[in-house]
């Protein structure tokens, strides 16, 4: 398998021109089909001035135009920007001035918003949408056969890929710059740990910008030549329809999709007969869920850990041997994670520290800022912001966020370790813990939960933590919420509960 992402591209084409490359409601294509769409597309791009190095943002949802317009961009030699189509004007003007994008493709309802971004954004010469005929420069125009045949520029394995933008939660996005090479390392780690092929079906509901996506439900189904069947937004019961009419063979999800499917009525294993594993990413799994997953689809969650710096997995339970739930796995072939003092130095086995990562999938720097690349990447090692434990067989255990410890009395409380105990209530749906300031403790720990009986109290709650965990740990403030909040992937997002603060129950 090659290190550069182009290159799988046109490997599946020649070794598998008549396999279906993509469904997308009714329609598919194959691989051949699949390639001459990007072959256009980059021609068109580089006709209308797009050179090698440059960056095209992409604000798509899921839809095939997202898959034919990045691998486009790249076989142009240009360098992808996925955005989240659901940003504000201002984030996503940002971005664009950031990584100092000279095209745009979006989806039409779009153009109210980033119509009036070009009269500030100088480099910005080129918007495309997907939907619409009524702009200077319509899809069907960039996927329009060329008079010519198209000749890519050279593109080395080291040249910039994707600028993934970090969600900014201390302060303005970082875009992560990957390149071709750290991409398809991951890729070709990835596809021997799970032993992709090109007969399998992997479904892609997953937001496409997002890196989980990308790499899972793209790069690497297109690197092995097996189908993506694209959904073009998460309903769990429709995804359970889509697994079972389509026969896919995988599913990739965060932690929150987990939990709506195994809520869907009259779901059954029946309806996973034909899927082989499911993947788990983007947050920690608690462990009850993914045993309650487990026992009614009788099929196996394999979790791993990863993120945008590290295109993005570093982590992962094997397919084959020993799975320990609640862990991420271990290393992933080519990659090493260690686990750190303060000092940098690796702490014994058992004791929690920093996780840190080496491998060829570690980000190339911080566009345009020097110092958070300084800070995050030191001798080679990236530097993930996360607290972890590991086991004497190298298994990696998420305790959490650096950031999102607890400190109740001096005591270090571990939100996780908190969640993981409220799962295990029967009524419990949901569940995120923060810390809140208290005068006589420093903080005490708040717990948040959706809840699936009506009749459940705090009190209830409460009693049900207590023989489960230290005094210092157990939750003094309970709020029943009808949802947590959640970013565009459905990772609950502390932070926002940290801000949002309301009466407590």
């Amino acid at each position: 398998m090659s290190l550069n992402l182009n290159v799988n591209l046109k490997n599946s084409a020649a070794r598998f021109p008549n396999r279906t490359a993509y469904t997308f409601l009714n329609q598919s294509k194959t691989y051949a089909e699949l390639d001459k769409l990007v072959d256009c597309a980059a021609s068109a791009l580089s006709a209308a001035g797009v050179a090698k190095g440059d960056r095209v943002a992409l604000l798509l949802g899921n839809c095939p135009e997202f898959v034919i317009a990045y691998y486009g961009i790249l076989r142009a030699g240009a360098v992808v920007v996925p955005i989240n189509p659901a940003y504000t004007a201002g984030e996503i003007s940002y971005i664009l001035s950031n990584s100092q994008a000279v095209g745009v493709i979006a989806h039409s309802w779009l153009e109210v918003t980033i119509a009036p971004l070009r009269v500030k954004l100088e480099k910005l010469k080129m918007t495309i949408y997907t939907d619409s005929s009524e702009n200077d420069w319509p899809w069907e125009c960039l996927i329009q056969e060329p008079k010519e045949a198209f000749e890519s520029p050279f593109i080395e394995d080291d040249d910039l890929a994707v600028i993934l933008y970090t969600s900014g939660t201390t302060g303005k996005p970082k875009g992560a710059m990957l390149s071709h090479r750290n991409m398809a390392s991951n890729v070709a780690s990835m596809s021997q740990l799970t032993e992709f092929t090109e007969e399998d079906r992997i479904i892609a509901v997953l937001p496409m910008f997002h890196v989980f996506s990308i790499a899972t439900c793209i790069n690497i189904p297109i690197a092995c030549g097996a189908a993506i069947v694209i959904v073009p937004k998460f309903s769990p019961t429709e995804v359970i329809n889509t697994i079972r009419r389509e026969k896919a063979t995988l599913f990739a999800g965060v932690p929150t999709m987990f939990s709506f499917l195994l809520q869907v009525p009259g779901a059954t294993a029946e309806d996973f007969s034909a899927i082989r594993a499911c993947f788990s990413g983007g947050a920690s799994i608690p462990v009850e869920l993914l045993h309650r997953f487990e026992e009614k689809f009788n099929v196996h969650v394999l979790e791993g850990y990863g993120l945008s710096e590290t295109a993005p997995v570093t982590a992962f339970n094997p397919l084959r041997g020993t799975r320990k739930p609640g862990s991420v796995g271990i290393d992933i072939p080519e990659v090493k994670n260690k686990v750190v003092d303060l000092n940098g130095v690796e702490v014994p086995r058992g004791e929690i520290g920093e996780l840190i990562v080496k491998g060829p999938n570690v980000m190339i720097g911080y566009l345009g800022m020097q110092e958070a690349t300084s800070s995050a990447l030191k001798d080679g090692w990236f530097y993930t912001g996360d607290l972890a434990r590991m086991d004497d067989e190298g298994y990696i255990y998420i305790v959490d966020r650096k950031k999102d410890m607890i400190l109740v009395g001096g005591y270090n409380v571990y939100p996780r370790e908190v969640e993981e105990v409220l799962y295990q209530h029967p009524a419990i749906v949901e569940t995120a813990v923060i810390g809140v300031p208290d005068k006589e403790y420093g903080e005490i720990v708040k717990a948040f939960v959706v809840i699936n009986d009506e009749g459940i109290t705090m009190d209830d709650i409460l009693y049900f933590c207590q023989d489960k965990l230290a005094k210092y740990k157990l939750p003094k403030q309970v709020e029943i919420m009808k949802e947590l909040p959640k970013n565009s992937t459905g990772k609950i997002l502390r932070r926002a509960l940290r801000v949002e603060q309301v009466e407590v129950y």
